[in-house]
Parts: structure tokens; sequence; C-alpha cells
């Protein structure tokens, strides 16, 4: 186990206050909305208030508590969770299901672009309830509008500084938004104490069943959830225990809150909401402002959640090989954070343009929960593999638990497909995440089927023999490929043309230097093979999924503990400087690939490679991807060709036949 595993499973009032602020943003502020969305415009009635209240509570004890909390946290991969780390524990025992990974992955992002505008909307116009506020602050006002797109452009702008600093608030902010949460509601349930019946799951049942398309309101329903994958893409960061213990505080807070909100509809005069937001009407006049501040800055932290997730998110999927390199910045020496420029681009575009379309949180509503009912339909998918093959259960129980959450799912999934004709152009966003992750992936695929691979041990004689010709010019002293070659003793056929070709390249030391990329998220290993003492080595590099390949940086600490170790002689001086310089010569030789107009392609495979290699140039550099330095790199690039042209007849021309 390593350190920081370790850490995250200790128990503190402290840890517990981390996993507060850290995971709970989301679930945490759908009080704002959720209930607000099943009534609607509907007449207040026992029915509707009761069994919408008991879904909810059902829906978070089945999706939140049973499947989250006790089973999908289960999947602990070296203490980290999220769909690509339960992937990464269960890819071994199906080929196909790279595809529910995709997916969960794609619609978890597209959840990204909706969480920060209805969640910060839904705060902001908590203000038009403030006396001499009724008229100024109005739902969907282009005042409104531009508080929400300020407050969001701000919480982007500062994600390139690094929220270590703003972190540290994050717990005590929660913990006081939990507390008000619960306090509010019992606030109001004395007036109504009846209304602890909505407990029983008949409510729930008399809702679906007999209500006028009661069914239909599962899909609002479902916004009380929709924070419940982020305790699992979370679990890095505060450990199952915490996560655990501080459910038990969030959940009884939330459902004491969605209790005193229905407690005042059943006690309040009015026969529709007529535009009141339950939430906000259950606060006492004199703490309104505070609670508004409050309210605003725990959506801020929702938000953040979701922005750091989705940084996270794509930082896997580049590292198992679904997305193109892009630039990775660490903003602060905290292990794991991460800030991604072009990923905060498009969020922050995304989330603009929600506001602006959308215009305010009640008509946000009837679009959000669509993408994240299919992450949970994939995680399920996943989750099943894992306990049928990671820890071993029975097949009936796994059949029993995934049959349990395939009819609740399938459920919320048929309830929130309504909600396409109000959310159409997320289908666009949605379907191009989809695609360069599949793209991606297969044309990867298809590249490492026409990679041709050689013994490397064959080539030994004529490498030392290059290596001691004084009538070629030395192009380095260490000349060092980076290869796909995972077998110790293998090499690619290009980097054999690469160094016998127009231009034998001539070095005192080859080295060829292989990245695996592991199923733990934090492995930093390393093994070497000398296949010619000193002159060619092989080294394998085993790094993490969640690391950052610093390929140079991590090359020259392998090296110096050689020279440290007596394993390797780096000629003229041990520490493979010169007289005239204090530095080793090292030189990386990146291989750019491009398609040869030679290849025949069947039309998926043509449009595939094409739509990679334009991806791949959209992207960044190899040698920026795996932290290269320019001035040690040369770059070359080579033609492939996967499937020649057909043999064909040319024939020459008789003289005489003009």
């Amino acid at each position: 186990m390593n350190s920081k595993h370790s850490l995250t499973q200790k128990v503190t009032l402290a840890s517990v206050l981390v996993a507060l602020g850290i995971i709970y943003g989301d679930i945490g502020t759908s009080p704002l909305y959720a209930l607000r969305a099943v009534m609607g415009n509907r007449k207040i009635e026992e029915i509707l208030v009761y069994g919408g209240v008991s879904a909810i509570f059902w829906t978070l004890t089945l999706q939140t508590s049973i499947k989250y909390i006790w089973l999908t946290l289960k999947a602990d991969n070296n203490g980290e969770g999220g769909i690509f780390s339960l992937y990464a524990l269960v890819r071994r025992y199906g080929k196909k299901l790279v595809i529910p990974a995709i997916l969960g992955a794609t619609t978890l992002l597209a959840d990204g672009i909706i969480t920060p505008p209805i969640s910060v909307a839904s705060a902001v116009e908590g203000l038009g309830m403030v006396k001499g506020l009724e008229n100024t602050i109005v739902a969907g006002n282009s005042l409104t509008i531009g508080i929400v797109i300020l407050i969001l452009s701000l919480l982007f702008f500062f994600q390139r500084f690094g929220t270590h600093i703003i972190g540290r608030s994050f717990g005590p902010v929660m913990l006081v938004w939990f507390s008000m949460l619960f306090l509010l509601g019992i606030h109001q349930i004395t007036y109504h104490p009846e209304i602890l019946k909505a407990l029983n799951p008949y409510y729930a049942y008399e809702m679906l069943s007999q209500y006028p398309a009661g069914f239909w309101l599962l899909g609002s329903v479902f916004l009380c959830t929709t924070g419940a994958e982020a305790l699992y893409s979370d679990l890095g960061h505060c450990g199952l225990k915490n996560i655990r213990i501080s459910w038990v505080f969030v959940k009884i807070s939330l459902v004491v809150n969605y209790l005193g909100q229905a407690a005042w509809m059943m006690h309040q005069k009015s026969a529709f909401l007529d535009g009141k937001n339950p939430f906000y009407e259950i606060v006492p006049d004199w703490f309104l402002v505070p609670s508004i501040i409050i309210a605003t800055m725990a959506t801020v932290i929702a938000s953040q959640a979701l922005i750091s997730g989705s940084y996270t998110l794509i930082n896997e999927a580049m590292n198992l090989n679904f997305w193109p390199r892009v630039a990775v910045r660490q903003p602060s020496e905290m292990k794991g954070q991460i800030y991604i420029p072009s990923v905060n681009t498009v969020l922050w575009f995304g989330c603009v343009l929600m506001i602006l379309y959308f215009r305010s949180s009640e008509h946000m509503e009837a679009a959000y929960g669509f993408s994240i009912t299919i992450t949970m339909m994939m995680t399920t998918v996943l989750l099943g593999y894992f306990l049928y093959y990671r820890l071993k259960w029975q097949r009936w129980q796994v059949i029993g638990i995934l049959t349990l959450f395939s009819i609740v799912e399938t459920s919320f999934f048929i309830a929130n497909v309504a909600k396409i004709k109000e959310r159409w152009m997320f289908l666009f966003f949605e379907l191009g995440i989809f695609s360069v992750m599949y793209i991606w992936y297969e044309a990867r695929k298809i590249h490492n089927r026409y990679t041709r691979f050689s013994e490397l041990g064959q080539y030994s004689k004529i490498l030392s023999e290059l290596s001691e010709d004084d009538s070629i010019p030395k192009t380095a002293t260490h000349l060092i490929y980076l290869t796909k070659a995972d077998r110790r003793h293998q090499i690619e056929d290009k980097i054999i043309k690469s160094l016998f070709g127009k231009k034998p390249k001539r070095a005192d030391v080859y080295w060829f230097l292989h990245i695996n990329r592991t199923n733990d998220p934090y492995t930093m290993t390393y093994n070497v093979t000398e296949l010619v003492d000193d002159k060619v080595i092989k080294v394998n590099l085993n790094i993490g999924f969640r690391i950052q390949p610093k390929t140079e940086l991590l090359f020259k600490k392998i090296v110096q503990d050689l020279v440290q170790c007596q394993e390797l002689n780096l000629h003229i001086r041990p520490d493979g400087s010169t007289k005239y310089n204090s530095e080793p010569d090292f030189k990386f030789i990146v291989i750019e690939k491009y398609l040869s107009v030679e290849n025949e392609f069947k039309i998926r495979d043509s449009i595939l490679l094409n739509s990679y290699y334009y991806l791949k140039h959209m992207g960044i550099s190899d040698e920026k991807a795996f932290g290269l330095d320019k001035s040690d790199v040369i770059i070359e690039d080579v033609p492939l060709v996967y499937q020649p042209a057909a043999p064909f007849e040319l024939n020459r021309e008789k003289h005489g036949n003009r």
C-alpha cells in the first residue's frame, strides 16, 4: 500500500471534514432545485408532495447508499476510484468493456457543463427574494445571467493558479451548509410532523402508479442523486472510511431538508408554487441573505469538484490511450492536483452557452440528469464484472444486484429520455467526446496491429560495430529511442531503419526505453536489460495511469542510479560528462509518423486512421507529451505503410509508337 493510500484511510475529524468539502458539493446542493423540479407547476397535493419526498429518499438509499457507498467503493484501485479506475481493474475480463468505459466517461464529462450553471444560478436567483431586489434579480433576466457568468468565469480563471489555498475552506463551508440544511428542515418539520410518513416507500409507489404521468416524474426525482458518481471518483482524495462516515451526516441533512420543504408546502396556504423555490421559502427572513451567500459558496464548491474531476478524467483518458495528448499543468505542489488549459476553456465555454441558452435554473432542470443516468448504467456494467471476477461473488448474487440496479436505472433513463428535446445541443457535445475517445482507441489498435517487431539481440553486434566506427560522425554519446515493445529483447522495425537507414546514427550507448502504463494508479518502477555491456540497453519504465510521464527526468534518474550502483560506465568520466561539458550528452529520437500515400484502406480503417492523425495534429507534440526538452530531441518523420497498394503493371511505350 502506498503512502497516499494509507493517508486517505486514516479517519480523523479533519479527514472527514476534507471529505465533506471535496466530494459532496454536487449532491449537497441538489435541495436547491430537486424537489422544486418534482413539483413544477403542478397543484400541491398530498400524493405528489409525499410521493416526491418518498421517491427522493429511496433514490438516495438505493443509488447513493447501497450502490455507491456500499458496493462501488469496494472497487478500490490502490486507493483510487472513478470509471477509468474501475475499467482498469476489469478490462482483462472483456474486450467490449471499453465501450461502457468510454460512454460512461463521455456522459460524465458532459455533465460538467451543466452542473456549474444550474447550481450557481439556483443560488443567485435566491437574491430575488431579498426585500428591494424582487424586481431586480429575476430568474432569466440579463442581470442575473450576468452575475452567474461572472461567478463562473472567475471560477474557471482561477483554476490555473490551483485551488489548494481556497480548498482549505471547502470543508468548513460544506459543514456549515449541511448544518444549515438540517436546521432549516427540522424547523419546518415541527409545523407538520406528519410528513415523516413520507419515508414509507408506499407513497413513492402511489405517486408513480396513480398520479397522472407519475412515472415521468422520475426524471426530476433523479436530480437528488446526480452527484453520487463523485463519491467514487474522489475515492483517492478522501478514502473509503472517510466517505462512508461523512455520508451518514450528509444523508441525514439532505433528507431532513427535503422533508422540511415538503412540510412547508403542506402547511402553507397556496395551491401552487407560482415560481417560488421551497428551499428559500423555509429560510427565515432575517437569515435569507446569509443563506444565499452560503448557498453560492456551496455551489461554487460543487462546480469546483466537477471541474477538478474533469481534469482527472481527461488525464486518465490520455494515459489509457483514450484521448489525444494535450498540455497538462501542475499549478501547485499538491500531489494529484492538475490543470488542463484546453479542458478548462471547453468547460467554461460550454457553461456560458448553457446559461445563455436556458437562462434560468428552472429551465436547466428539464435538461439535467440524462447524461449522468448513462454514466451510472455504465458503472453498473463494469461493477458487475468487478464483483464476479475480482471479489469472486456468486453468480446469483451478481445477477441479483445487477437486476435491481438495472431496473432502477433503466426506469430513470426512460423517464429522462423525455428531456432529449430540451437538451438536443448536448448530443453534439457528447457525440464529439465519444467520437474522439473511440477513434483514438480504435485507431491505435489498428496502428499496433501493423507494427512490426524484431529481436534486438540480432542487431547487438552491428550496433557495437557502428558505435566504434570513427568514419561516421557521432550523433550523441547517449542515443535514446522510445519504443512500444514491452518485451525486453524486442524493438520496432522502424527504429532499426532509423538506426541504419540513410544516415546511420553513431553513439557510445544505445538506449531503448519502453513506457508501460500500469493498471495501478501510482506505480513508479523500472527494470534494465543490458544486451551489450555499456553499449545496448533496454529499459522498461512502469508508470501508473495517474502519473505524468516526465520521461527525460525519470530516465536521467535511472542513469544516475545505474552509475551509482557501478552497473554502467558512462565513458570518459563516471557521470558521463567531459572536461569540456559537465552534462552528459543525451539525445532522444522521436519518430513522428504520417500516413504514406501508398496505403489502400478499407473505408472504416481509412476514416479511423485519418481522423486519428488529424486529432494527433491538434494535440501537443510527442516531445512535450513525454516531458522531453527540445534541445535534447531529434525529430524524424517516417511514412507509415499499413496496407500497401495492390501490385500493378506499368508498361513502357516502345519507340515509334507515337
